[in-house]
């Protein structure tokens, strides 16, 4: 793709039918209507979700609007790494080709926690838990058909200019609601552009992807706490918001598009006015190679997780 800008609506979208599909975070915003328009063209989808009661209820509503349409909820937390290994080890139990990992769910604006794992929470269900999770099932990616992990981003990457250290993912000592999750979406590029490198070299039909969907109205960021930020986080979405609908786009262009290119960033321009995507390569820290596999050694380390396709030397 040598245009930055381009145009793919909906209607571009390919038939999905006999592919199947994980979207996390499927229980409500982004991940939902995702689950919706990829279960409506045809693909058999696997609702990832914390909250089943909410997950059946979106496969439900997935059914009414989509007759026929193949969808079902499994239970993951992807804070917990006890949680994703259930729900992969489910997965390969079954030995069904998968031919899309969606990537999508998140937190943000969480008080300072940490998981049993020992994670900042917001790191854990953002970065860790996604990291595991591509891991264990790769084996059932590399039988699927033009398979794909499709990371979700924000470009609020580019914005983040302090020092990163992972060495301690407890962040104790440097613990802000906003710079947690900014933190966690540099890591998600550094995590999909490394995987993306590895897989090339590892020679793997297995694409990594990431697609942004701008600032949208969803429920994640619902919970910002503080005049000051409740102030400026609802003037940014009078003036840049796109509606669910239409951010939820840059994600199918990832997960389904026949022209979705890797190592590239895809998803809206800030102006909302303008309707089409936007395809830009990485900067900053988001092109940092050298952090990347730090990056990378860290979270094999944290889920005692290593990929065991890639041949390549991470040291």
């Amino acid at each position: 793709m040598s245009d930055s800008y381009f145009h793919w609506t909906r209607a571009d979208m390919p038939s999905q039918v006999g592919r199947r599909i994980i979207v996390t975070g499927a229980s409500s915003g982004l991940g939902a209507i995702a689950a919706r328009e990829l279960a409506g063209a045809g693909a058999h989808v696997i609702l990832a979700v914390r909250d089943l009661e909410k997950g059946d209820r979106v496969a439900n509503s997935i059914r009414a609007s989509s007759p026929g349409a193949v969808c079902r909820v499994e239970h993951l937390d992807l804070a917990e790494l006890s949680s994703v290994r259930s729900f992969a080890d489910r997965m390969l139990a079954a030995d069904q080709p998968l031919d899309v990992l969606l990537l999508n769910a998140g937190v943000s604006n969480q008080p300072y926690s940490f998981t049993d794992d020992g994670i900042e929470t917001t790191f854990a269900t953002n970065v860790v838990g996604h990291f595991a999770l591509t891991n264990l099932l790769l084996p059932l990616l590399e039988m699927g058909g033009d398979p794909r992990v499709v990371s979700v981003g924000s470009n609020l990457y580019r914005r983040f200019h302090a020092d990163l250290a992972f060495d301690d993912l407890a962040f104790g000592d440097d613990y802000s609601p906003q710079g947690s999750y900014v933190r966690s979406k540099v890591a998600t590029v550094l995590f999909a552009a490394e995987l993306e490198r590895r897989l090339r070299a590892a020679e793997s039909p297995v694409r990594s992807l990431i697609a942004h969907p701008g600032m949208s109205t969803t429920p994640m960021h619902a919970g910002v706490n503080g005049v000051i930020q409740k102030s400026v986080m609802g003037l940014a979405q009078a003036l840049i918001a796109r509606d669910a609908e239409e951010g939820v786009l840059p994600l199918l262009f990832a997960a389904t598009g026949d022209r979705a290119p890797a190592m590239r960033f895809l998803g809206w321009h800030t102006r909302r006015s303008d309707k089409r995507l936007w395809s830009d390569e990485f900067v900053g820290r988001g092109a940092d190679e050298d952090l990347a596999r730090k990056l990378w050694k860290t979270l094999e380390s944290v889920t005692a997780e290593d990929f065991e396709l890639f041949e390549r030397d991470s040291a």
